[in-house]
């Protein structure tokens, strides 16, 4: 009995010490007394959503507390669904109601103090988000406010373990010399061996910030980051996992440092100068590109200056330091444990028998390959290849043409949508008709 007082003690204590404040909103929220949207196109002031499969669209205006509201109001469906998904995954694998309060506990005194580590406009976001969510019915779980804050930085969280499912990706990327014919492209993979609602759940959302470059997120409802995005001045910027050095528990989320930098910067330098100011909670590599072929891989550890390695031509990235922390044991680790070897120099070999004009549809097939070097066949699934069966999204971008292929599902097997960042800012009706039209075609068996 005394035993059992001691612990809920404890657990309240863990509440308490670990609790979040929503900063104030300057106007009352306005969504929760509005009825929920049930149309194929839904509007929200000037924002608006595209809610037809298999790719939600979306355009979020204004200030941030316009942004979070709309998101919430317009994606709350999907939003519920991806989260109820986590959650029951999660009750899954932790089925003991004791063992789960203690792992949500521990994440608690991990990351306490998370809401310090975005700046003050996002926190504005995500309040006005959680309030438009209310009736929340997964507040019983975490409060709503605190629980997207860790959501958000949900990224960072799962690469702070050893083993996360999130070092998998593969990126490839054409500029510059040898291949000037061609349009500055970036391709990649984001693979994340988790529940399949992120790959068929995926959305593509364009935030049009006031007095900021308008950013087109691939992603999921509910993230106001980005890992793979595009701004409207051809800047492009991908997140790749990696590992070295400890988490810094008041590091800003790489999703956050990707959306501020797309939201300001106009070529690959500018990108690069904004995200080295900024300090990780951990470690991983960002490829950054422009419109006008300059490329850019920073390695970022926390509390360590950015080490950035400029590059033209062609030129992969999976998942390896090349660094200062090259050698590190963790880095090593991920060498020796991971599939991130046999990627690259596949990626590599592709890179190199691509012909000298370069089209989408070249580095689709490189996106889809699942062979060793040489061409070996692998079989479906096996974690050597590129296309290992697990990638949430595949994406494509042609930086001088501002326009992004994104893969529609299952995986990589169906086809690439190609969405125009102009006609997204448009309209959505013209954006899905350019998007189908642009189309490339999927896996052939």
């Amino acid at each position: 009995m005394l035993a059992g007082l001691a612990i809920f003690a404890l657990h309240v204590g863990v509440l308490l010490l670990t609790a979040v404040h929503p900063p104030p909103l300057d106007t009352p929220p306005s969504a929760a007394a509005t009825p929920p949207c049930s149309s194929i196109i839904c509007q929200y002031g000037s924002s608006w959503a595209d809610t037809r499969p298999p790719i939600v669209t979306a355009r979020l205006d204004g200030l941030p507390q316009d942004i979070g509201r709309a998101h919430a109001f317009l994606l709350r469906p999907r939003m519920m669904e991806n989260e109820t998904a986590l959650w029951s995954v999660f009750r899954q694998r932790v089925p003991s109601l004791a063992l789960r309060t203690l792992v949500l506990d521990i994440a608690r005194l991990r990351f306490r103090g998370i809401d310090a580590t975005y700046p003050y406009d996002h926190r504005v976001e995500l309040t006005a988000m959680a309030a438009a969510l209310s009736p929340d019915p997964l507040a019983v779980e975490i409060p709503t406010y605190q629980r997207l804050l860790y959501l958000n930085a949900l990224y960072d969280v799962a690469l702070s373990f050893e083993g996360s499912p999130l070092v998998g990706c593969t990126t490839v990327a054409i500029a510059g010399a040898p291949v000037a014919s061609s349009h500055p492209l970036l391709a990649r993979n984001f693979d994340f061996e988790t529940h399949d609602i992120f790959d068929l759940g995926k959305a593509i959302l364009v935030f049009s910030q006031d007095r900021a470059i308008p950013v087109l997120s691939v992603a999921w409802p509910g993230l106001l980051g980005v890992v793979t995005g595009m701004n409207a001045e051809g800047v492009g910027i991908v997140v790749h996992g990696a590992r070295a050095g400890r988490i810094s528990r008041l590091g800003e989320p790489v999703p956050v440092t990707v959306r501020d930098a797309l939201s300001v910067a106009r070529d690959t330098r500018e990108a690069v100068a904004f995200i080295a100011r900024r300090n990780p909670m951990v470690s991983h590599m960002l490829l950054v590109a422009d419109a006008n072929g300059t490329f850019a891989i920073v390695e970022r550890v926390p509390d360590e200056p950015a080490f950035v390695r400029w590059a033209t031509g062609r030129i992969a990235l999976t998942n390896h330091l090349e660094g200062p922390f090259a050698s590190s044991d963790a880095n090593l680790r991920v060498r020796a444990r991971t599939s991130t070897l046999a990627r690259r120099a596949r990626a590599d070999e592709l890179l190199e028998a691509l012909p000298r004009v370069i089209t989408p549809a070249d580095l689709a097939a490189i996106l889809r390959d699942r062979a060793l070097v040489g061409g070996t066949p692998l079989p479906p699934g096996d974690r050597r290849a590129i296309d290992a069966g697990i990638a949430t999204h595949g994406v494509i971008m042609d930086l001088q043409e501002r326009r992004i292929w994104v893969s529609e599902g299952p995986h990589l097997d169906g086809r690439f949508l190609g969405f125009s960042l102009a006609e997204l800012l448009r309209d959505p009706d013209g954006a899905r008709f350019d998007a189908v039209s642009h189309a490339l075609p999927a896996r052939t068996p």
